[in-house]
């Protein structure tokens, strides 16, 4: 598997750029750079301005792709081997949803298309959730990826109950922001999308903290 992603994951990285540069004689001068909740613009660039935001996204894909897959090196936990797969995968999944999103923006953007729909940006997210949400359970404690606070870092037991349940949480809760979202009005969309995300990342943390209160009676 590691040989398929290191294969695959450049290509993937840089098709925005190559999907860039074919198209630059065709996009608009004005282009749109900012949209509201609803998808409609609220701020115009040049050319030249949209150029150094694909950069900086190329770029920012590469960095995140770069630290996540090797995190592991720099990690002082037992566990930094255990979990090298496992963050190589993540950080495969973020760079595909990275590459995929800049060339639907700028697919919209050569279209000249006047609104954008932020739903499959929702639902986009939501996938990325669940497939992030399906490798949860099985991360083990570490300074880079999970639930990182101090009583699930030094407690095996309070990291293991907390991703499980982040986990089912997180894979749920991200199918679920892609159906709706899918099928929802934008404003309803970016509401719905708002409040189950901070459900899925506050319900984990006050699991954990509750069960660090109780092991910390019980000890």
């Amino acid at each position: 598997m590691k040989r398929v992603i290191h294969f695959i994951i450049w290509p993937v990285i840089l098709l925005p750029a190559i999907y860039f540069a074919m198209v630059w004689n065709k996009l608009p001068e004005k282009v749109v750079m900012q949209y509201g909740l609803q998808g409609e613009p609220s701020r115009y660039g040049d050319k030249t301005e949209f150029l150094v935001l694909n950069i900086f996204l190329v770029v920012l894909n590469i960095g995140i792709f770069l630290l996540i897959s090797n995190a592991y090196r720099l990690d002082p936990k037992k566990f930094a081997a255990e979990n090298k797969e496992r963050l190589q995968r993540m950080a495969f999944i973020i760079s595909i949803f990275i590459a995929g999103l800049q060339m639907v923006i700028i697919y919209s953007t050569l279209k000249s298309q006047l609104t954008f729909n932020l739903n499959y940006v929702y639902a986009g997210v939501g996938l990325l959730f669940a497939a992030i949400g399906n490798y949860m359970p099985n991360l083990k404690p570490n300074y880079f990826a999970g639930f990182r606070v101090p009583w699930t870092l030094e407690n095996e037991d309070n990291w293991r109950k907390t991703h499980l349940l982040a986990g089912k949480l997180w894979f749920a809760g991200g199918l679920l922001i892609a159906v709706v979202c899918l099928f929802t009005p934008t404003l309803f969309a970016s509401i719905f999308f708002g409040v189950v995300i901070l459900i899925i990342m506050i319900i984990p943390g006050v699991f954990s903290y509750k069960l660090y209160k109780k092991q910390k009676i019980e000890a």
